[in-house]
């Protein structure tokens, strides 16, 4: 967990805003690190976290975590989180082995065409228990995790079924249930480039549905070995009378966290 970000988005595991939906996106560098803060940030707030890690082990997230003082294995032997692990249940499917719940949740590998459905359920079916198993311990409002988004475009489900899966997330856990969703969508396109490519125009949509969106790029004036990148915070209005409010910020990445400036103060790049 990143003290410094809490900060920039007034924000505290003592003190969060629910029903927010938040969208990490990159281009040309990782943003992933802002899902490690996040993953920590619920879980030290006593949520039910959901995590549909697509990309990445449970082993993974779990060495990182580890350095950000929280055990994702307590965790989850606690009932807080539940990790889909999507890298062994795909290994599942590939494998033709007989469907398990889990692999229900990536039936999308076997045909893309059916969308995200079994996905949706899963989450729907995890959100909505709030008590942790064997101690019996109740936890916080829900909150879904999704590390990445983009990836189920290059097995083959289409834009319109990530949008409708991104939906129906948003309206059992963030509107029904008073929870949270961070989502991360990476691109790898020029920004101005093409239209057409499949990751613009699911983040594009996904910036429609958001109330906050964190867009990590890489420093437009190349390799810097004390900044690593910038990160562009935009505050969406929710209706007509409020304005989009955005900051732009730098940062860095250390083994146990990051440092954020505000453009033009670090010392090593303006």
């Amino acid at each position: 967990m990143f003290a410094e970000l809490n900060s920039i988005l007034n924000t505290s595991p003592d003190s969060f805003k629910q029903g927010e939906f938040i969208l990490v996106s990159d281009r040309h560098t990782d943003a992933s690190f802002l899902i490690h803060h996040f993953l920590s940030f619920y879980l030290r707030a006593g949520c039910k976290v959901c995590f549909l890690g697509l990309v990445q082990s449970f082993s993974h997230y779990s060495a990182i975590s580890q350095r950000l003082g929280v055990s994702l294995t307590q965790a989850r032997e606690k009932g807080q989180l539940v990790f889909l692990e999507g890298l062994k249940e795909s290994l599942g499917v590939l494998l033709q082995r007989e469907a398990s719940k889990g692999t229900r949740a990536v039936d999308f590998l076997r045909d893309p065409s059916s969308g995200l459905h079994g996905l949706y359920d899963f989450v729907r079916d995890n959100v909505r228990g709030a008590v942790g198993g064997g101690g019996g311990e109740e936890w916080g409002s829900p909150v879904l995790l999704v590390d990445d988004l983009s990836v189920v475009l290059s097995l083959g489900v289409s834009v319109g079924a990530a949008l409708d899966f991104s939906h129906y997330c948003r309206a059992t856990v963030c509107s029904e249930l008073q929870g949270s969703m961070v989502m991360l969508v990476r691109c790898e396109a020029e920004e101005e480039e093409s239209d057409d490519d499949g990751s613009e125009r699911l983040l594009r949509g996904l910036t429609h549905q958001c109330s906050l969106t964190l867009q990590v790029q890489g420093l437009p004036t190349g390799y810097c070995r004390d900044i690593h990148g910038q990160v562009e915070v935009c505050w969406r209005g929710q209706c007509d009378r409020q304005q989009t409010q955005k900051k732009l910020f730098q940062y860095k990445v250390h083994d146990k966290g990051a440092s954020f400036f505000a453009r033009g103060t670090s010392s090593a790049v303006l």
